[in-house]
Protein backbone atom coordinates (compact mmCIF):
# COMPACT_ATOMS: atom_id res chain seq x y z
CA UNK A 1 0.00 0.00 0.00
CA UNK A 2 2.84 2.34 0.89
CA UNK A 3 4.55 1.70 -2.46
CA UNK A 4 1.27 2.26 -4.27
CA UNK A 5 0.73 5.60 -2.55
CA UNK A 6 4.30 6.68 -3.28
CA UNK A 7 3.90 5.80 -6.93
CA UNK A 8 0.62 7.67 -7.08
CA UNK A 9 2.14 10.78 -5.54
CA UNK A 10 5.08 10.70 -7.97
CA UNK A 11 2.74 10.23 -10.91
CA UNK A 12 0.55 13.09 -9.75
CA UNK A 13 3.56 15.34 -9.24
CA UNK A 14 4.90 14.57 -12.69
CA UNK A 15 1.46 15.17 -14.14
CA UNK A 16 1.19 18.58 -12.53
CA UNK A 17 4.71 19.51 -13.64
CA UNK A 18 4.01 18.33 -17.17
CA UNK A 19 0.75 20.27 -17.29
CA UNK A 20 2.46 23.41 -16.03
CA UNK A 21 5.18 23.09 -18.64
CA UNK A 22 2.68 22.40 -21.40
CA UNK A 23 0.91 25.63 -20.54
CA UNK A 24 3.84 27.76 -21.74
CA UNK A 25 3.33 30.57 -22.32
CA UNK A 26 0.99 31.58 -19.51
CA UNK A 27 2.32 35.08 -18.79
CA UNK A 28 3.82 37.97 -20.78
CA UNK A 29 6.89 37.27 -22.90
CA UNK A 30 9.66 39.78 -23.62
CA UNK A 31 11.87 39.81 -26.71
CA UNK A 32 15.01 41.77 -25.83
CA UNK A 33 16.62 43.76 -28.67
CA UNK A 34 19.92 45.35 -27.51
CA UNK A 35 19.65 48.24 -30.00
CA UNK A 36 17.40 51.28 -30.48
CA UNK A 37 14.08 50.84 -32.32
CA UNK A 38 13.90 51.06 -36.09
CA UNK A 39 16.51 48.78 -37.61
CA UNK A 40 15.80 45.42 -39.25
CA UNK A 41 16.21 43.23 -36.17
CA UNK A 42 13.75 45.45 -34.31
CA UNK A 43 11.19 45.50 -37.13
CA UNK A 44 11.26 41.71 -37.63
CA UNK A 45 11.36 40.87 -33.93
CA UNK A 46 8.25 43.01 -33.44
CA UNK A 47 6.53 40.93 -36.11
CA UNK A 48 7.49 37.77 -34.23
CA UNK A 49 6.20 39.22 -30.96
CA UNK A 50 2.90 40.20 -32.59
CA UNK A 51 2.44 36.73 -34.07
CA UNK A 52 3.45 35.11 -30.77
CA UNK A 53 0.76 37.09 -28.97
CA UNK A 54 -1.85 36.14 -31.56
CA UNK A 55 -0.84 32.48 -31.53
CA UNK A 56 -0.72 31.91 -27.77
CA UNK A 57 -3.03 34.60 -26.38
CA UNK A 58 -0.50 36.19 -24.01
CA UNK A 59 1.11 39.60 -24.15
CA UNK A 60 4.39 39.64 -26.05
CA UNK A 61 6.49 42.74 -26.62
CA UNK A 62 9.88 43.91 -27.80
CA UNK A 63 11.99 45.64 -25.16
CA UNK A 64 14.84 47.74 -26.58
CA UNK A 65 17.98 47.82 -24.42
CA UNK A 66 20.51 49.90 -26.39
CA UNK A 67 23.98 50.81 -25.27
CA UNK A 68 27.32 49.08 -24.92
CA UNK A 69 28.07 48.22 -28.54
CA UNK A 70 31.51 47.12 -27.35
CA UNK A 71 30.08 45.55 -24.22
CA UNK A 72 28.60 45.18 -21.65
CA UNK A 73 25.52 44.40 -23.80
CA UNK A 74 22.86 45.31 -21.20
CA UNK A 75 20.16 43.53 -23.21
CA UNK A 76 22.16 40.31 -23.27
CA UNK A 77 22.83 40.55 -19.55
CA UNK A 78 19.09 40.84 -18.93
CA UNK A 79 18.41 37.66 -20.91
CA UNK A 80 21.31 35.81 -19.26
CA UNK A 81 20.12 36.83 -15.79
CA UNK A 82 16.46 35.84 -16.33
CA UNK A 83 15.07 32.39 -15.45
CA UNK A 84 15.56 29.76 -18.18
CA UNK A 85 11.84 29.51 -18.88
CA UNK A 86 11.37 31.13 -22.28
CA UNK A 87 9.76 34.32 -20.98
CA UNK A 88 12.84 36.46 -21.76
CA UNK A 89 14.14 35.86 -25.29
CA UNK A 90 17.16 37.53 -26.87
CA UNK A 91 17.22 38.87 -30.42
CA UNK A 92 20.98 39.02 -30.96
CA UNK A 93 23.70 39.66 -33.53
CA UNK A 94 26.79 37.38 -33.64
CA UNK A 95 28.96 39.35 -31.21
CA UNK A 96 26.72 38.46 -28.27
CA UNK A 97 26.78 34.74 -28.98
CA UNK A 98 30.32 34.48 -30.37
CA UNK A 99 32.40 36.64 -28.09
CA UNK A 100 30.17 38.06 -25.34
CA UNK A 101 31.67 35.58 -22.87
CA UNK A 102 35.26 36.48 -23.85
CA UNK A 103 35.41 40.23 -23.23
CA UNK A 104 35.26 40.47 -19.47
CA UNK A 105 31.49 40.49 -18.87
CA UNK A 106 30.95 38.24 -15.83
CA UNK A 107 27.22 37.84 -16.47
CA UNK A 108 27.93 36.30 -19.90
CA UNK A 109 30.75 33.98 -18.84
CA UNK A 110 30.74 31.05 -19.44
CA UNK A 111 28.65 30.95 -22.64
CA UNK A 112 25.02 31.46 -21.68
CA UNK A 113 23.00 31.18 -24.88
CA UNK A 114 21.73 28.63 -27.40
CA UNK A 115 20.21 29.64 -30.74
CA UNK A 116 16.51 29.05 -31.32
CA UNK A 117 17.10 30.07 -34.93
CA UNK A 118 18.64 32.70 -37.21
CA UNK A 119 16.17 34.77 -39.24
CA UNK A 120 18.00 37.72 -40.81
CA UNK A 121 21.15 38.54 -42.74
CA UNK A 122 21.65 42.28 -42.68
CA UNK A 123 22.49 44.20 -45.86
CA UNK A 124 25.49 45.61 -43.98
CA UNK A 125 27.70 48.01 -45.90
CA UNK A 126 30.69 50.31 -45.74
CA UNK A 127 29.52 53.69 -47.05
CA UNK A 128 30.75 57.25 -47.46
CA UNK A 129 29.37 60.59 -48.61
CA UNK A 130 28.80 61.28 -52.28
CA UNK A 131 31.47 63.98 -52.41
CA UNK A 132 34.20 61.84 -50.83
CA UNK A 133 37.39 61.74 -52.97
CA UNK A 134 37.22 57.95 -53.26
CA UNK A 135 34.68 55.55 -54.77
CA UNK A 136 36.15 52.15 -53.93
CA UNK A 137 38.09 50.52 -51.12
CA UNK A 138 41.24 50.66 -53.23
CA UNK A 139 40.84 54.43 -53.68
CA UNK A 140 40.00 54.82 -50.00
CA UNK A 141 43.18 52.93 -49.07
CA UNK A 142 45.31 55.27 -51.18
CA UNK A 143 43.56 58.36 -49.77
CA UNK A 144 43.84 57.18 -46.15
CA UNK A 145 47.60 56.74 -46.43
CA UNK A 146 47.88 60.52 -46.76
CA UNK A 147 44.75 61.74 -44.96
CA UNK A 148 42.91 61.05 -41.71
CA UNK A 149 39.67 59.14 -42.30
CA UNK A 150 37.22 58.68 -39.41
CA UNK A 151 35.19 55.46 -39.19
CA UNK A 152 31.78 55.32 -37.52
CA UNK A 153 30.46 51.96 -36.32
CA UNK A 154 28.00 50.35 -33.90
CA UNK A 155 30.66 48.98 -31.54
CA UNK A 156 34.28 47.94 -31.75
CA UNK A 157 33.73 44.23 -31.01
CA UNK A 158 30.91 43.80 -33.53
CA UNK A 159 31.54 41.74 -36.65
CA UNK A 160 31.23 44.53 -39.28
CA UNK A 161 33.61 46.77 -37.32
CA UNK A 162 36.18 44.05 -36.84
CA UNK A 163 36.10 42.94 -40.48
CA UNK A 164 36.35 46.57 -41.66
CA UNK A 165 39.41 47.15 -39.51
CA UNK A 166 40.94 43.88 -40.68
CA UNK A 167 40.33 44.82 -44.32
CA UNK A 168 42.00 48.20 -43.79
CA UNK A 169 45.03 46.55 -42.25
CA UNK A 170 45.33 44.06 -45.11
CA UNK A 171 45.01 46.92 -47.60
CA UNK A 172 47.85 48.83 -45.92
CA UNK A 173 46.11 51.66 -44.07
CA UNK A 174 44.75 52.54 -40.66
CA UNK A 175 41.67 54.54 -39.71
CA UNK A 176 42.64 57.96 -38.42
CA UNK A 177 40.04 57.58 -35.68
CA UNK A 178 36.89 55.59 -35.01
CA UNK A 179 33.86 55.94 -32.78
CA UNK A 180 30.75 53.97 -31.82
CA UNK A 181 27.26 55.40 -32.50
CA UNK A 182 23.81 54.17 -31.52
CA UNK A 183 22.55 55.31 -34.93
CA UNK A 184 24.42 55.48 -38.24
CA UNK A 185 22.38 57.04 -41.01
CA UNK A 186 22.33 59.82 -43.58
CA UNK A 187 22.75 62.46 -40.88
CA UNK A 188 25.96 60.85 -39.62
CA UNK A 189 27.63 61.41 -42.98
CA UNK A 190 25.97 64.77 -43.71
CA UNK A 191 27.07 66.19 -40.35
CA UNK A 192 30.65 65.03 -40.80
CA UNK A 193 30.58 63.03 -37.57
CA UNK A 194 32.26 60.23 -39.54
CA UNK A 195 33.80 60.03 -43.01
CA UNK A 196 33.00 56.34 -43.51
CA UNK A 197 30.33 54.32 -41.73
CA UNK A 198 29.43 50.68 -41.10
CA UNK A 199 25.66 50.48 -41.20
CA UNK A 200 22.71 48.64 -42.68
CA UNK A 201 21.51 49.72 -46.09
CA UNK A 202 18.04 50.31 -44.67
CA UNK A 203 19.28 53.21 -42.57
CA UNK A 204 20.78 55.05 -45.56
CA UNK A 205 18.13 54.27 -48.19
CA UNK A 206 16.65 57.81 -47.93
CA UNK A 207 19.94 59.28 -49.19
CA UNK A 208 21.19 56.40 -51.33
CA UNK A 209 21.53 58.68 -54.37
CA UNK A 210 23.74 61.05 -52.36
CA UNK A 211 26.25 58.55 -50.95
CA UNK A 212 28.70 55.90 -52.14
CA UNK A 213 28.48 52.29 -50.99
CA UNK A 214 31.99 50.87 -51.10
CA UNK A 215 31.54 47.29 -49.83
CA UNK A 216 28.72 44.94 -48.85
CA UNK A 217 29.54 42.92 -45.74
CA UNK A 218 27.34 40.09 -46.95
CA UNK A 219 27.76 36.65 -48.48
CA UNK A 220 26.22 37.79 -51.76
CA UNK A 221 25.70 41.13 -53.49
CA UNK A 222 22.81 43.26 -52.31
CA UNK A 223 20.07 43.67 -54.90
CA UNK A 224 19.63 47.37 -54.09
CA UNK A 225 23.31 48.09 -54.89
CA UNK A 226 24.23 45.30 -57.32
CA UNK A 227 27.47 46.92 -58.47
CA UNK A 228 28.92 46.97 -54.96
CA UNK A 229 31.39 44.11 -54.29
CA UNK A 230 31.05 41.89 -51.24
CA UNK A 231 33.73 41.65 -48.59
CA UNK A 232 34.55 38.14 -49.80
CA UNK A 233 35.10 39.39 -53.35
CA UNK A 234 37.68 41.85 -52.08
CA UNK A 235 39.33 39.38 -49.67
CA UNK A 236 38.13 35.78 -49.36
CA UNK A 237 39.70 35.37 -45.90
CA UNK A 238 37.24 37.95 -44.57
CA UNK A 239 34.08 36.42 -46.03
CA UNK A 240 31.51 36.88 -43.27
CA UNK A 241 28.02 38.33 -42.91
CA UNK A 242 26.14 39.88 -40.04
CA UNK A 243 23.04 37.97 -38.99
CA UNK A 244 20.45 38.18 -36.22
CA UNK A 245 18.74 35.35 -34.39
CA UNK A 246 16.63 34.40 -31.40
CA UNK A 247 18.49 33.06 -28.38
CA UNK A 248 17.55 31.54 -25.03
CA UNK A 249 19.66 30.46 -22.07
CA UNK A 250 21.02 26.94 -22.14
CA UNK A 251 18.66 25.37 -19.57
CA UNK A 252 15.50 26.46 -21.40
CA UNK A 253 13.25 23.41 -22.00
CA UNK A 254 13.17 21.99 -25.53
CA UNK A 255 9.39 22.21 -25.89
CA UNK A 256 9.52 25.91 -24.97
CA UNK A 257 12.16 26.49 -27.63
CA UNK A 258 10.01 24.63 -30.14
CA UNK A 259 7.02 26.89 -29.49
CA UNK A 260 9.14 30.01 -29.97
CA UNK A 261 10.68 28.60 -33.16
CA UNK A 262 7.32 27.59 -34.63
CA UNK A 263 6.01 31.15 -34.45
CA UNK A 264 9.25 32.75 -35.66
CA UNK A 265 9.48 30.45 -38.69
CA UNK A 266 5.90 31.23 -39.66
CA UNK A 267 6.55 34.95 -39.26
CA UNK A 268 9.65 34.95 -41.45
CA UNK A 269 7.83 33.16 -44.25
CA UNK A 270 4.94 35.65 -44.12
CA UNK A 271 4.32 38.16 -46.87
CA UNK A 272 4.96 41.15 -44.63
CA UNK A 273 8.36 39.83 -43.54
CA UNK A 274 9.37 39.01 -47.10
CA UNK A 275 8.28 42.50 -48.12
CA UNK A 276 10.90 43.84 -45.69
CA UNK A 277 13.50 41.80 -47.56
CA UNK A 278 12.37 43.14 -50.92
CA UNK A 279 12.36 46.74 -49.71
CA UNK A 280 15.71 46.73 -47.90
CA UNK A 281 17.93 44.16 -49.63
CA UNK A 282 18.08 42.06 -46.47
CA UNK A 283 17.77 38.27 -46.48
CA UNK A 284 14.82 37.16 -44.36
CA UNK A 285 14.43 33.42 -43.71
CA UNK A 286 14.34 30.83 -40.93
CA UNK A 287 17.34 28.66 -40.05
CA UNK A 288 16.65 26.11 -37.31
CA UNK A 289 18.69 25.66 -34.13
CA UNK A 290 20.98 22.93 -35.52
CA UNK A 291 21.84 24.85 -38.70
CA UNK A 292 22.26 28.05 -36.72
CA UNK A 293 24.75 26.32 -34.41
CA UNK A 294 26.79 25.30 -37.49
CA UNK A 295 26.81 28.89 -38.75
CA UNK A 296 28.06 30.06 -35.37
CA UNK A 297 30.93 27.55 -35.43
CA UNK A 298 32.02 28.63 -38.94
CA UNK A 299 31.83 32.27 -37.92
CA UNK A 300 33.93 31.61 -34.83
CA UNK A 301 36.71 30.34 -37.11
CA UNK A 302 36.43 33.42 -39.34
CA UNK A 303 36.42 35.71 -36.32
CA UNK A 304 39.59 33.96 -35.11
CA UNK A 305 41.27 34.79 -38.44
CA UNK A 306 40.13 38.39 -38.15
CA UNK A 307 41.47 38.58 -34.59
CA UNK A 308 44.85 37.26 -35.79
CA UNK A 309 45.00 39.97 -38.48
CA UNK A 310 44.24 42.66 -35.93
CA UNK A 311 46.89 41.55 -33.43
Amino acid sequence: MKNFLTAAIVAATLGVAGAALAEYPEKPVSFIVPWPPGDLEDVLTRMIAEDFQNEYGVAAAVVNKPGGGGGPFPGAIEVASAPADGYTIGSFVPAVALIGHQIGIPELDPEKFDPVGIFLTYPFVIATSGDAPYSSMQELAAHAQQNEVVLGHFGDVLTPTQVTKALAKKMGFEWGADAAFDALDCNTLASGDADVINTTLQLILPCLDQIKVLVAITGERITKVPDTPTIGEIDSDLNIALWNGLFVTKDTPEDVRAKIAAVAQKTMMSERAQNVAAETGALVYWQDAAESAKVIEVDKATVARIDAILQ
